[in-house]
């Protein structure tokens, strides 16, 4: 598979670790708590940076990945990697005390089927944290196709036409309302969800380009979060907990 197949089809994974992957583990730190230190997944794990963090901290992390290569890759970083889907995860019912699922769901080929694998793998008392795209942002990250051709990159405005139309642009990748997360993904789960927000990303890549421009542009929209201009935030961050 090529590699802008590969994006398109399963996303890009963090291959380097910045400001951006900072952050989001700070946030998956203080929604763990003491979970931190039990058993974990990351259902979805790349090529392991995360895995490789998160197993500093002194809990015991598996790592699972759908795709071969990257799979491969994140076992050469860490061990307990498993190469597998998450809609059949190969662990036993109430294994894990944390679930990480970061810009997973999105790609994977049945959304609703992969929650219900986390829920049923969670302890009681267990939490899941979870990233997904947001529908409100204003660029569609994972690019189009247009003629049959796929153009990688953002593209402005996708995610605001109908869904119908948004999802022949981008059949390769979903993006998520908060209806569509409690309604579809969550209705009926024994999770209750213990904290929502929006989040803008960290924007690393226009601070190398363009210094303290860039910093002052992710300082500034960063502060929206906690506004009601988050609903133009790249990620829904959520934390559900099992009942």
């Amino acid at each position: 598979m090529r590699n802008l197949e590969k994006a398109a089809l399963r996303g890009e994974p963090s291959y380097v670790w910045r400001a951006g992957q900072e952050r989001r583990l700070k946030m998956i730190l203080a929604a763990a708590g003491e979970r931190i230190h039990g058993n974990l997944l990351e259902n979805g794990c790349g090529v392991g940076m995360y895995v490789e963090h998160l197993a500093a901290l002194g809990g015991k992390i598996f790592g699972l990945e759908y795709d071969f290569e990257r799979a491969a890759e994140a076992g050469a970083r860490s061990p307990n990697i498993l190469n597998a889907a998450g809609e059949s995860l190969p662990f036993g019912d109430s294994s894990f005390d944390l679930i990480l699922s970061h810009e997973v769901l999105e790609h994977v080929a049945d959304d609703a089927a992969a929650v219900r694998e986390m829920a049923r793998v969670l302890k009681p008392g267990g939490r899941a944290v979870i990233f997904v795209p947001n529908r409100g942002y204003p660029f569609e990250t994972h690019g189009i196709y247009w003629r049959g051709k796929y153009h990688f990159g953002n593209a402005p405005l996708v995610n605001y036409l109908p869904r119908r139309w948004r999802d022949r642009l981008a059949p390769h990748v979903r993006v998520y309302s908060a209806g569509d997360l409690l309604q579809k993904l969550f209705a009926g789960l024994p999770l209750k969800v213990v904290e929502r927000r929006i989040i803008f990303g960290a924007y690393d890549n226009l601070i190398a380009r363009f210094g303290p421009a860039g910093k002052l542009l992710r300082a500034a929209l960063q502060m929206l979060e906690s506004t009601p201009l988050q609903f133009f935030g790249l990620s829904h961050f959520w934390v559900v907990e099992k009942k």
